[in-house]
């Protein structure tokens, strides 16, 4: 598979790491940046490029993730989420980790470097690239709504 990851100054050495790991586990790594660390760096560039390139995939039939990485995480996911086509969650232990992509169809998950180890990291992204969409026909409809409202603007309740 391949995960596009984009990070900020904070994440910046849990992205090297998972870009390591992950490599090793076979998937295509794709580093959105920032290739130098700067501590007043702005994260919404590096997010929002990874969430594109995501999108750019999915639609060719690509295989595609994403990783956003910051100290929480909460400002990556924003950002994340203003490209259209992008489903981005915050997963922060195992069942949001999960519930993302089996009821939210997720395509990419953020993650908070300063909340958690790098081997909690490595396992939580595990679960979220492993787990899958359960086409559930009530998640189906709620995403149909979600995108309904990116395209139109209107809101279907």
């Amino acid at each position: 598979m391949r995960i596009h990851i984009a990070t900020d100054h904070a994440g910046m050495e849990l992205s090297a790491f998972l870009v390591a790991e992950l490599g090793t586990m076979g998937h295509e790594l794709v580093d959105h940046g920032p290739k130098v660390y700067d501590a007043l760096d702005d994260y919404p560039g590096f997010c929002i490029a990874a969430a594109q390139a995501v999108v750019s995939d999915q639609q060719q039939g690509v295989e595609a993730l994403g990783i956003v990485l910051g100290g929480s995480g909460n400002g990556e996911q924003i950002a994340a989420n203003k490209v259209a086509g992008i489903r981005a969650a915050l997963i922060w232990n195992p069942e949001t980790a999960a519930l993302a992509r089996d009821h939210n169809d997720a395509n990419v998950c953020a993650l908070g470097a300063r909340q958690h180890s790098q081997q909690e990291v490595l396992e939580l992204v595990k679960i979220f690239i492993g787990a899958k969409f359960s086409k559930d026909e009530r998640h189906v409809r709620r995403i149909g709504k979600i995108a309904s409202f990116e395209a139109t603007g209107e809101v279907i309740y």
